[in-house]
């Protein structure tokens, strides 16, 4: 018997299993409604003290974490529940009376998101949802990780049809991705020729560039088709996207090289950037040349709320940006691209318009 569309996508839910632990049981009811509705594993506890034993014997997809309940331990419940299961996708619940402090101490949590509490589920089932698609596309690296770790003449394809694959689905979901991570590649490959580094280095420029925003997989859609000005929650929930991105390709050996520069793409020079808040070398060096490519396609690319910057505004905020945002001899280099040789920067805008 042919099973319908809804018990086909119930049936591919029951292979998730999601935890929430808090103490508010009208959260946890709702939920627990609607997650087992749609098929998935769904497990709840109300003791903060029976967190790590659950994690423990319990292997979990995908954990919804009450701050409210533990927020003095808070560090510390994260960090052992990674020592146990390092690939958990984890969204806490944050108390929206006290959302300012709260923003300040998860910011160095290693989470992929948050949400704030209410009695209306919607924004919490969004994250869910997209935190799913995550895991989904975790999984699938991982199987062809594990399928070629023998056959390593039929790496190099499958790697580069997995990215092609996962770049299809971020751009479906934020059509601004849609050549906006293939300028930023070759922006970036263009800036390592000129700083002379090796093929190698090149090599992983080119793919980084082309996947550096795969983490928008884990944000709500709502979020990155919003056509005005994002309000300070929401852009907290986007700054997540290197975070999640990370996540995602963490126990894929093929993309151990990229891994940083989707992670560390945002940080600035002086330590003010995020997800790390990671300082002048600090930062991997291949990250600070996509950060410096991210920008500069943002500046010269039309958005939804503005026009496209005019090329001497954009070179002003390069040079009023070096030592604070962007690296100095890599921003001396680029502005020296964008000065003397600005027909190849030309070149990469008429391929990837």
């Amino acid at each position: 018997m042919n099973m319908n569309l809804q018990e086909l996508e119930e049936n591919e839910n029951s292979n998730y299993k999601i935890i929430s632990i808090s103490n508010d049981f009208n959260i946890l009811n709702s939920l627990s409604k609607f997650l087992e509705d749609i098929g998935y594993s769904f497990t709840s506890i109300t003791n903060s003290k029976d967190i790590i034993d659950k994690i423990k014997n319990e292997d979990f997809d995908l954990m919804i974490l009450d701050f409210t309940m533990i927020p003095l331990h808070i560090n510390n419940i994260i960090n052992e529940i990674r020592n146990l299961n390092r690939n958990l996708y984890i969204l806490l619940l944050i108390d929206n009376q006290n959302l300012e402090s709260t923003l300040d101490i998860i910011k160095t949590l290693d989470i992929q998101g948050f949400c704030e509490k209410s009695s209306n589920l919607n924004q919490l089932l969004l994250l869910i949802e997209s935190g799913i698609n995550s895991i989904k596309q975790k999984k699938e690296i991982e199987k062809v990780n594990n399928k070629l770790s023998n056959m390593y003449d039929k790496l190099e394809q499958a790697y580069l049809e997995s990215i092609q694959t996962l770049r299809y689905t971020v751009e479906a979901k934020d059509t601004y991705t849609i050549g906006h991570s293939n300028r930023v590649s070759a922006y970036s490959v263009l800036i390592g020729n000129y700083l002379g580094l090796p093929e190698k280095d090149l090599k992983n420029l080119d793919i980084g560039g082309l996947f550096h925003d795969i983490g928008k997989i884990g944000i709500p859609d709502t979020i990155l088709r919003k056509e005005i000005k994002l309000t300070d929650y929401e852009y907290s929930e986007v700054k997540n996207h290197p975070s999640i991105g990370a996540h995602i390709l963490s126990n894929a050996t093929v993309f151990k090289e990229i891994i940083p520069i989707v992670k560390y793409h945002h940080e600035k020079y002086d330590g003010t950037g995020y997800p790390n808040h990671l300082k002048g070398t600090d930062i991997p060096y291949l990250a600070r040349i996509i950060s410096i490519a991210d920008a500069f396609d943002a500046m010269t690319s039309k958005r939804k709320y503005r026009d496209s910057l005019p090329i001497n505004t954009v070179l002003n905020e390069l040079e009023s940006s070096k030592g604070t945002q962007f690296d100095p001899t890599i921003t001396d280099t680029f502005l020296d691209i964008l000065k003397n040789h600005y027909n190849e920067i030309e070149k990469i805008q008429n391929e990837f318009s």
